[in-house]
């Protein structure tokens, strides 16, 4: 399983290195890969369909406890199956359509470390690789989506996807931790036996909000869809794969995996009811509104996502059933069409679908399979999205809370739905065929079967829904914690309210599209009330965030070094008296004093007498002299208290800095005198604070018991473990390497940045 997962990831890293074959016809061979792994997965359905899970585990981080855990079930291996199915597919499809671009071999790096990502998410039982998985997709959806980068409104909507789907995923990870620490496992399935303890726990409520933020930033739920329209800048494969079965789906798939462990509680549930019920009419009613082709289906796609949410939090085992169910209709019919509009756009020029007719006559396969994907999506019998439409029906009828209500809502966004099926499936090719596109000849089949492909594929579905009723919808029901014995999918179950509703469905959508047809006319009415948008909100709460940082780095990081030093001072003293004085209690016993030795004194007379020279001399040289005075002091204190390392490393710094200090005296600027009296007094008082926080400090050090606990075990260990008689040396690079490499690493950094500095060289015409 870990090389299913990986073999994503070195294939997208090699694809960097394939040269001109993945430039031209030779870029098909990428497609072998997701085909490859889909007959892997489809080889352990069996094993699924009887009720036997996969657990595989691999050793992570063992100094912390974390495995690499994958586990397999029936909701896994449904999107496992989605993932590398229609990976294919579209793989197949980028081959030909992305034929001869100057960077397909970066696409194709791209889109396979985006499928390995989604196999590693969907796969994780532990919820920290689940994290992990969750953040890659984001990444490299930022990538997909902005792989147009010369286009400005490419780079836009990557950054807010990324800005949107990156700040769920911060969110989602608290939820995860916290979960992982209240029920003592970060595995999914001990997490499932942890179900009374969760729910029961004081923070639920937390739980479920911080998991909400990660499941509705990636699955577009009202009000953050915003960000899924304006993916559409993608080019058309991504906007397929990602768009219809996967990335945007990653969000149902955690509401669904975690159903178990945090459903089937009325917060849980009123929740995701409301939030999909509201995202799935919003999205539906800007659907009929919109006249681009990838408009239509980016709305059409989060009214489904809606729908699922909507389904889950009904949370009836006929609920459960119905999403199942609904997952493998959307996809079916979202990535044929979504393929179709690629192979319009590309052949014709124009997205709009008002200026688009008649193509049945010059490419009849592909006007066949936007038939196949419209009736599936309208939800015609004979068809998956019949059935899907009638399991929505029956959940809702029979649900615990406002059957009626709820019904309404499901029935008004398949008619939205069913209108948006006929505009991207039915329109382009119907009518008569303008004059201008006599010219267009059917394109490569590469480009059609795919489509053509999904399109049967719903279509044979719905005929033979036994087949996919006991090999992929009731295992994964039964992964959502539903037991076994739900009743199988069926062609017909009679003439009953369900039917007359799916019925009505049909009628009143044909009829909407008929008095209602696409219009330029209408989109600009509704671009009036774009200024209450949730993406106008974003825009404002954006410019306030800016507008803050704009004036909090104006104050504070102005550039001058006294202003810096300034806040830390501030800041420390803040944090520390906070914590001394809330509970310090100091006592010093005379005993504990020594008694001042006539060194201590002369050198801590001469140190005082140091710093007031610094402080009042107006010669540069004297107070940077005077400054080395002072640290030599230090360095005496340090012999006198028996610590001549220190007392070395000390003498050395200092020495250092009088003479660097020396060296650029002639670019200091002169001398100022200071006569604003307000600053002079908060800075006295500032470091007056300061130096007596630390005098408080000191005597609160006294206080504390000696424990010769850690230095004793350094000293006996030092030349045993790590064969150096020096202790302070064998702690910084044998006890504590890992903190040294650190700060080397850091040092490092800072050096190559200084050095880059140093060496670049701006004309005076560049910008700065």
């Amino acid at each position: 399983m870990l090389v299913a997962v990986m073999v994503g990831f070195i294939a997208g890293i090699g694809a960097l290195f394939a040269g001109r074959l993945d430039k031209g016809r030779g870029a098909i061979i990428f497609s072998l890969l997701p085909i490859g792994l889909f007959g892997y997965f489809l080889t352990l359905a069996p094993s699924i369909a009887a009720g036997r899970p996969l657990m595989y585990s691999y050793e992570w981080i063992p100094s912390l406890h974390i495995r690499l855990d994958f586990m397999l079930d029936g909701l896994s291996l449904l999107f496992a199956l989605l993932i590398t199915g229609i990976g294919a597919l579209v793989f197949i499809y980028a081959s030909a359509y992305m034929k001869g671009h100057h960077q397909l071999d970066r696409f194709f790096c791209y889109l396979s470390i985006f499928m390995a990502s989604m196999l590693g998410l969907v796969l994780s039982d532990n919820v920290m690789a689940l994290f992990v998985f969750w953040e890659l997709t984001s990444i490299s959806s930022f990538f997909l989506i902005g792989f147009n980068h010369e286009q400005e409104a490419a780079r836009k909507s990557a950054l807010i996807s990324l800005a949107i789907t990156g700040g769920g995923g911060f969110l989602l990870m608290a939820a995860l931790v916290l979960m992982g620490s209240i029920g003592g496992s970060y595995s999914i399935a001990e997490m499932i036996n942890q179900r009374e303890l969760l729910q029961g726990h004081p923070l639920y409520w937390l739980m479920l909000l911080l998991l909400f933020a990660g499941a509705f930033t990636k699955s577009a739920q009202f009000p953050f869809h915003f960000w899924l329209p304006g993916a559409m800048k993608a080019p058309t494969p991504v906007s397929a794969y990602l768009h219809s079965a996967t990335m945007v789906k990653a969000g149902i798939y955690l509401l669904a995996r975690f159903t178990p462990v945090l459903g089937n509680n009325p917060a849980w549930n009123n929740t995701l009811l409301i939030t999909g019920g509201i995202t799935m009419l919003y999205a539906g009613v800007h659907a009929i509104f919109r006249t681009d082709l990838k408009g239509v289906l980016a709305y059409a796609t989060i009214a489904a996502l809606g729908v699922l949410v909507f389904l889950l939090g009904i949370g009836t085992p006929a609920a459960l059933t119905a999403a199942a169910v609904f997952i493998l209709v959307h996809a079916f019919y979202k990535a044929a069409l979504f393929l179709i509009t690629g192979i319009i756009d590309d052949a014709v020029g124009t997205r709009e679908v008002t200026a688009i007719a008649g193509l049945h006559k010059v490419m009849m396969p592909v006007a066949i399979a936007g038939v196949l994907a419209a009736l599936s999506c309208a939800g015609l019998p004979y068809t998956l999205g019949f059935l899907g439409k009638e399991l929505i029906y029956e959940s809702t009828l029979h649900g615990d809370y406002l059957p009626a209500l709820l019904t309404a809502v499901a029935v008004a966004t398949n008619i939205l739905l069913l209108y948006t099926g006929i505009v991207a499936g039915v329109q382009p090719f119907a009518g008569k065929l303008p004059a201008i596109f006599n010219s267009i000849q059917l394109p490569s089949p590469l480009l059609w079967i795919p489509p053509l492909l999904l399109g049967i594929l719903g279509l044979l579905a719905g005929i033979f829904p036994a087949v996919i009723d006991y090999w992929l919808v009731q295992p994964v029901v039964a992964a959502m914690g539903v037991a076994p014995g739900s009743p199988p999918l069926k062609i017909w179950h009679g003439v009953n309210l369900v039917l007359l509703l799916s019925g009505s469905t049909l009628l009143v959508g044909g009829i909407l599209y008929w008095r209602m047809k696409p219009a330029t006319s209408r989109l600009i009415l509704l671009q009036r009330f774009e200024r209450w948008s949730p993406y106008q909100w974003v825009k404002m709460l954006a410019a306030g965030v800016q507008n803050f940082a704009t004036w909090f780095t104006a104050t504070f990081q102005n550039g001058y070094l006294r202003t810096y030093i300034l806040v830390i001072i501030i800041f420390l003293v803040t944090l520390l008296s906070f914590k001394l004085f809330s509970g310090v209690n100091i006592y010093i016993k005379q005993s504990q004093l020594q008694q001042i030795t006539i060194y201590e004194a002369v050198v801590t007379v001469i140190m005082l007498l140091a710093i007031l020279k610094t402080l009042f001399t107006r010669s540069r040289l004297i107070a940077v002299s005077a400054m080395g005075v002072v640290g030599y002091c230090i360095c005496l204190l340090f012999v006198f208290y028996s610590a001549p390392d220190l007392a070395m490393t000390q003498f050395t710094i200092d020495t250092l800095t009088v003479v660097l200090f020396v060296l650029v005296l002639f670019r200091l600027p002169p001398f100022l005198k200071l006569s604003n009296t307000p600053l002079v007094i908060r800075d006295g008082l500032v470091a007056l604070s300061f130096g007596s926080l630390l005098s408080i400090i000191a005597l609160e050090v006294l206080n504390e018991p000696v424990s010769k606990e850690t230095s004793s075990f350094y000293a006996a260990n030092a030349y045993l473990l790590a064969k150096g008689r020096n202790v302070v040396n064998v702690i910084i690079v044998d006890f504590r390497g890992l903190d040294t490499l650190v700060e080397i690493t850091v040092l490092t950094i800072a050096a190559i940045g200084v050095y880059s500095m140093l060496k670049l060289k701006i004309s005076p015409g560049d910008n700065e």
